[in-house]
């Protein structure tokens, strides 16, 4: 659909009635919005509903850590925060 296939109205009748061409617009319309007789804008409606999610969208994109990488990965956060534990403490605070 082109612009001119659209209703068109001018930037002043815009300006003054825009709520009544946002409740039309609401309804389904596109309208054209024109600055000395060319257009400049389009009213459309936001569509209110989104498409059904598709799962899986992530797959592909990025790799998890192995069961192995998840424990060093513990191990260096614990020491971070609690400095090397040679106390004989369980410092396991991850169970």
């Amino acid at each position: 659909m082109t612009p001119k296939d659209l209703e068109q109205v001018n930037m002043h009748e815009a300006k003054t009635h825009l709520s009544k061409l946002v409740e039309r617009v609401e309804g389904g319309e596109q309208i054209v919005i024109s600055r000395a007789g060319k257009p400049a804008a389009k009213l459309v409606p936001v569509p209110t509903k989104l498409g059904k999610r598709k799962l899986g969208g992530w797959e592909g994109k990025f790799e998890m850590p192995s069961d192995e990488e998840w424990r060093e990965m513990k191990k260096e956060i614990e020491e971070m925060f609690y400095g090397d534990h040679d106390d004989g403490q369980d410092w396991d605070f991850w169970k």
